[in-house]
């Protein structure tokens, strides 16, 4: 609930982040480095043949085109260069360099140290100048360019018309109403990004309690198995529910597209992933999950509940 380009920030520099797009392992070519010798560990590597080769694209790109701007968001493949380009050094520690930072005589135990955290490695950073979307960045700018480059993303207009449409698709419809996305969006960008201010915005609006948008959200079948839990007051391990959440077709932190799991009907509504449902409200009521304990009270409380789990009522927002 706190502001979108410090959000953006975070998983900039989550290690999760720049493992799976790659952006550790992207670096400078050798005529754009800073002056002086070889990184360390980075420079024995590339030496070696076995370390990082250049640039690498993958998270400047998905950073548009899915974090910020959006597929139609009006940048270019320059733009993405000149991005990655920025980008250049945002790194993972690893347990050699606390032993270079000993070596050197620095302290350790600073967070950019700690292995598997993220690290800004000044010596592979592309030093030249760059041009993003427009703006300049002089030659030089080190880590404070990164984060320059990415509040500047989190604040354009693109941006908060691509913010505004995901939440909208997320809590109204699928296809949400053109004039709420644009007000949401105006919302965004008036407060800076104020996630909380933009949910606001949504489920205060008209067109949040117009009829026609009345459970018009079908839960994906993370959102369903975990709403049917709560319905029969259960307690669960996960682990033999999450196979019923495979079965219904969304295997957890498995989604293969960086784009993630979908958040529209046509994803879940099928025959064979509607009868996983109905087959995970009989195996829940009929206390067949392993690992899952329902409520006795509560299912007694209500007839056929197996029937109400897996009905369409239950199965909408």
């Amino acid at each position: 609930w706190g502001r979108f380009d410090d959000l953006l920030l975070a998983t900039a520099q989550s290690p999760a982040m720049l493992f799976y797009l790659d952006n550790a392992r992207s670096v400078a070519d050798e005529e754009h480095r800073p002056a002086g010798p070889r990184a360390g560990m980075l420079g024995r590597a590339a030496a070696t043949g076995k370390g990082p080769k250049g640039l690498n694209e993958n998270y400047a790109r998905e950073l548009m085109e899915l974090h910020t701007l959006g597929v139609d968001g009006g940048y270019t493949q320059k733009d993405v260069t000149e991005l990655a380009r920025v980008l250049t050094g945002w790194s993972i520690s690893q347990a050699r360099d606390q032993d270079e930072d000993r070596m050197r005589g620095a302290r350790s135990g600073r967070a950019e140290s700690e292995p598997g955290s993220f690290v800004f490695r000044a010596r592979v950073h592309d030093a030249g100048e760059k041009m993003v979307l427009g703006q300049r960045f002089p030659a030089g700018g080190g880590q404070d360019e990164g984060e320059r480059a990415i509040r500047m993303l989190a604040q354009r207009p693109e941006t908060a018309r691509h913010i505004a449409f995901q939440l909208c698709q997320l809590l109204v419809a699928d296809e949400p109403p053109p004039a709420l996305v644009e007000r949401v969006a105006q919302r965004f960008l008036a407060t800076s990004g104020d996630l909380r201010q933009t949910v606001r915005a949504i489920v205060t609006s008209p067109e949040f309690f117009e009829p026609v948008y009345y459970r018009a959200k079908i839960k994906s079948p993370f959102e369903y198995a975990v709403s049917a839990i709560r319905a029969v007051g259960a307690t669960t391990d996960g682990r033999a529910v999450s196979r019923h959440i495979a079965d219904m077709g969304e295997p957890l932190y498995l989604c293969q597209p960086p784009t993630g799991y979908a958040d529209t009907a046509e994803a879940w509504v099928n025959a064979g992933a509607l009868l996983a449902r109905v087959n995970f409200a009989v195996a829940l009521t009929e206390g067949k999950v392993p690992g899952t304990t329902a409520d006795r009270a509560v299912l007694a409380s209500v007839p056929n509940m197996a029937l109400e789990l897996g009905g369409p009522d239950f199965q909408q927002q």
